[in-house]
């Protein structure tokens, strides 16, 4: 079988696994505890703390272990909206944000605060000049994802980021799951806060971050024991917290994007001219990530037939892929609709190559060939 949903999950490196497996050996003691023991475990878990602060472009920033982007999407989201509502009661964020986002917003409407949803083009990008319209001086968080983590889009932080810092106070944070170690990460200079997930990162599952500027840390929104400086209670995984900062320093030092990019562009100009095709992903999109939406055919049975193939792939969002519903990433591309229902995204890793790409259009092509007398059937009914 060939992997080829790395958006989803990617497989752990043997590095990750190893700093686990040892800080849980040698640092298992709870870090709160005022023993040796437990001032050994805190000293390992502010050092990983300490390394993904420098790590990110800002040695003094502040790092708030999670169990991942979606506690640290709702942490931001709804942390920042409760901390600076004194400001004012506007939020803005766009209409392809992952659910993590998105459901905090939409939270966050039930709890009286006004939201903009800014609209994406038919590449999945939002125009800056709506952006600037959107602001108002009451706006206290302007939330924009760096990669749409569905079809791959780069939202334009760099020109976003001067216009909310001239028309607001507005905190900006974005979600950066999967453009770290694809991008340049963002922050601190076109966001004061980002999310990051470890197992996108050949990390481990239940690990993860909120990186944000120093003195720039949201209002708690669970409540306990007081860890994370009150914004994250309950007894901190500091082999999990280890692991993470592993990597996240092999994913900012070791990843090979070039090898990305030259995998989607095979499936760019394989793709480009058939008909029942409709390309999802920008050329200039981040270069792990290939969307495709197929014409008269549903996601789910191209998924099936990609995996008999040996092939692995995702319809959307691995967080929605079981759903029969539209994404409301294809619903915002506004596709015609015999190809909405036909999205899937393959999202490449550090174990694919060329030949994968390249194995990739040739199934592509047998499913054309396979779907097009059913279609043709279809037509004539």
């Amino acid at each position: 079988m060939i992997y080829l949903d790395n958006s989803a999950t990617t497989m752990p490196a043997d590095e990750v696994l190893r700093t686990f497996t040892e800080a849980s050996r040698s640092y298992f003691a709870n870090p709160a505890s005022l023993h040796n023991e437990g001032s050994r475990a805190g000293q390992l878990l502010e050092s990983a703390r300490s390394q993904i602060a420098r790590l990110a472009g800002d040695g003094d920033a502040e790092v708030v272990f999670t169990s991942g982007g979606t506690e640290a999407n709702n942490l931001a989201v709804i942390g920042f909206a409760k901390k600076y509502r004194y400001r004012g009661n506007h939020l803005i964020t766009t209409a392809a944000e992952h659910d993590s986002v998105r459901k905090a917003f939409e939270y966050l409407e039930t709890q009286g605060f006004e939201v903009d949803w800014l609209s994406v083009d038919e590449h999945g990008r939002i125009d800056t000049d709506e952006l600037a319209r959107t602001l108002r001086s009451d706006t206290i968080l302007v939330s924009i994802m760096h990669v749409n983590n569905e079809i791959g889009t780069v939202m334009p932080l760099e020109e976003c980021a001067p216009v909310i810092r001239r028309k607001s106070r507005a905190v900006i944070h974005s979600d950066c799951v999967q453009s770290v170690g694809k991008l340049a990460l963002p922050f601190p200079d076109y966001a004061d806060a980002v999310t990051v997930s470890g197992h996108k990162i050949r990390g481990l599952k239940g690990t993860g971050c909120l990186i944000t500027k120093r003195f720039t840390l949201p209002a708690a929104i669970s409540f306990g024991g007081g860890q994370e400086d009150g914004l994250r209670s309950g007894t901190v995984n500091v082999a999990g917290a280890a692991a993470f900062a592993k990597a996240f320093r092999l994913a900012l030092t070791d990843t090979d994007t070039s090898a990305f990019r030259s995998m989607t562009r095979v499936l760019h100009d394989g793709l480009a001219e058939e008909k029942r095709v409709r390309i999802l992903s920008p050329l200039d999109g981040a270069p792990h990530i290939f969307s495709m939406a197929f014409q008269g055919v549903t996601g789910e049975v191209a998924v099936n037939y990609f995996q008999e193939q040996g092939l692995l792939i995702s319809t959307s969002s691995a967080c929605s892929s079981k759903s029969s519903r539209v994404s409301h990433v294809v619903e915002a591309l506004k596709l015609p609709d015999d190809f909405r229902k036909g999205a899937v995204r393959i999202s490449f890793g550090q174990e694919n190559t060329v030949r994968d790409a390249e194995r990739i259009l040739e199934v592509t092509r047998q499913f054309l060939q396979m779907t097009k007398k059913g279609l043709k059937q279809h037509d004539m009914e």
